[in-house]
């Protein structure tokens, strides 16, 4: 270690400190290091000081199991007492620049796009022009090919409906394909549900799907359609999508 800190590492970041440590100092270094952190096990030096801006440190406390791993991020909020709640809001608002996202249980997909560009005025997901909807259609983005809707020739005809009424108003969230990955999905947060997913088709079914679609999801862009259409409307929607995506519909 005291050959390290004198004479740096080769392809590292660790740089020779000689010219700015003398050996004895070097050697107080290391003795600190294996002191501290390989006996004692100690944490590392603190951060957060009246020094560095953070006086009072302990108002933050709620927050700590969250900076400090012991609570994961994305822990759902029906699972968090109340104060953890909001230690979680805290930690969000003031430690999360720094702490980056902590600890999560869900690593989520390696890479996620999002839409760097806005909807124009007038924009419809449902138009052909290209000067209202380029960034649908160009194939210079990765959007358009999640607005071409799946073909099937033998729907009945409460399918055929259902098809119609998603492709004229759930598509404009969840996509024509069901993905939830066209441009205007892209800018959801969270994203919308992609039906295509087995796994979440196979654990749903029409009663679940029924309640979602009339009453919506509550912290989601999810809204209520109950008002916007009816009973059989509805019901011809789910038809088809249990049709087109759940893996296990005829």
């Amino acid at each position: 270690m005291i050959e390290a800190v004198t004479k740096g590492r080769k392809d590292t970041a660790m740089l020779s400190f000689s010219s700015v440590l003398d050996p004895n100092e070097i050697v107080a270094v290391v003795d600190f290091i294996r002191q501290e952190f390989m006996t004692d096990k100690a944490l590392n030096t603190k951060y957060h000081t009246k020094e560095n801006g953070w006086e009072g440190h302990e108002q933050y406390q709620l927050a700590f199991p969250f900076a400090l791993g012991e609570i994961a991020i994305d822990t759902p909020g029906e699972h968090l007492s109340e104060s953890q709640r909001l230690g979680k809001q805290i930690f969000m608002n003031s430690c999360i620049t720094c702490h980056d996202r902590a600890r999560v249980m869900d690593e989520g997909v390696v890479w996620d796009p999002r839409a760097v560009s806005f909807p124009r005025n007038q924009y419809s997901h449902k138009t052909k022009s290209r000067n209202l909807a380029s960034d649908v259609v160009t194939s210079a983005t990765s959007y358009a090919k999640h607005d071409i809707a799946p073909k099937f020739d033998d729907l009945t005809t409460q399918q055929a409906l259902g098809e119609s009424l998603f492709q004229q108003n759930c598509a404009f969230c969840h996509a024509a394909d069901g993905t939830g990955k066209n441009w205007i999905g892209s800018f959801l947060e969270p994203h919308p549900r992609n039906f295509t997913d087995p796994e979440f088709m196979d654990s749903v079914d029409s009663v679940h799907l029924r309640n979602v679609i009339e009453n919506g999801l509550p912290g989601t862009t999810m809204s209520a359609w109950k008002n916007v259409l009816n009973e059989e409307e509805i019901s011809a929607v789910i038809a088809y999508i249990e049709r087109v995506f759940k893996p296990s519909s005829p």
